[in-house]
């Protein structure tokens, strides 16, 4: 059901980051070890985003195993970047095989992967759709759930600026951050309303911050002052790694780590450690 990864820290080669440690996201694509019943390989493509100054993301994506591009060492290793996202992916039966369906999925500064599937998702996904002013989901890049809901979450970010009201008191930027956390629960728990059985392991990032959603699948993060990583699977055996229990909301950057309930009402992300469960690393 796909590997995915992302990176906050000092400019690392876009490359090296693919296959940084001795279980890798490249390894993990062959040799994962947490899948849960979501396949055995990940060889249905793969794809990175990165950063650069200018605040947009920049993409690579090939429908083919990552072990099979010379890219990956050749290439994407010449590339810095203080932030990446990349996936690795395992094809639902059904669903094509092509680089439009690899993650990440991108819009200007936006990157986005989903670690899982949904269920009859045609028929769920536009009910969701409903929720967030009714995007067009034939504007999807591939006939797949991931990018489909990749357009619903995307609706869903459109709408942050109008509940920032909601955070009042707060810096803009600490707003901004608890309103896209809102944002990524409110799409999650709408799927799940209609698809209870839905996998939705989600992650979001802009560059500065990564948001990430537990929902049946593993992950784990490794915080520090300096760099922040969120991995499906740890990429070496660093006693910092901290797993991440089910159904739960994940906001990270480096010096910041907040784990916060899926199902909360209302998301409280960056609140006081008398409000949320706060961790540092």
């Amino acid at each position: 059901m796909c590997r995915h990864l992302g990176y906050l820290g000092p400019p690392a080669p876009v490359g090296e980051l693919l296959t940084r440690g001795t279980h890798s996201l490249r390894t993990q694509s062959w040799a994962p070890t947490d899948m849960r019943h979501g396949g055995s390989v990940n060889a249905d493509g793969f794809g990175v985003a990165w950063w650069t100054g200018a605040g947009t993301a920049s993409r690579y994506r090939n429908p083919a195993p990552i072990w099979t591009d010379p890219a990956v060492e050749e290439v994407l290793p010449q590339l810095s970047s203080p932030a990446v996202l990349a996936a690795v992916r395992s094809a639902t039966v059904g669903m094509p095989v092509e680089r439009t369906a690899c993650a990440p999925f991108t819009d200007g500064g936006w990157a986005f992967s989903h670690n899982g599937v949904i269920q009859n998702w045609r028929t769920v996904l536009p009910a969701v759709a409903t929720r967030f002013g009714s995007p067009d989901l034939l504007g999807a890049e591939s006939a797949t759930d991931s990018a489909a809901l990749w357009v619903v979450l995307r609706a869903a970010l459109d709408g942050i600026g109008a509940t920032y009201s909601t955070f009042e008191g707060r810096s803009e930027s600490d707003a901004r951050l608890r309103a896209v956390a809102a944002a990524v629960a409110a799409t999650v728990r709408a799927v799940l309303a209609q698809a209870p059985s839905a996998r939705l392991n989600l992650l979001l990032g802009d560059g500065e911050t990564l948001w990430a959603t537990t929902v049946h699948h593993s992950l784990s993060v490794l915080v520090d002052d300096d760099v922040a990583v969120v991995s499906s699977e740890p990429y070496d055996d660093d006693p910092r790694w901290q797993a991440i229990t089910d159904r739960q909301l994940l906001t990270v950057r480096p010096g910041l780590l907040v784990v916060e309930p899926l199902d909360a009402a209302q998301p409280t992300l960056c609140a006081g450690p008398d409000e949320s469960e706060r961790a540092r690393t």
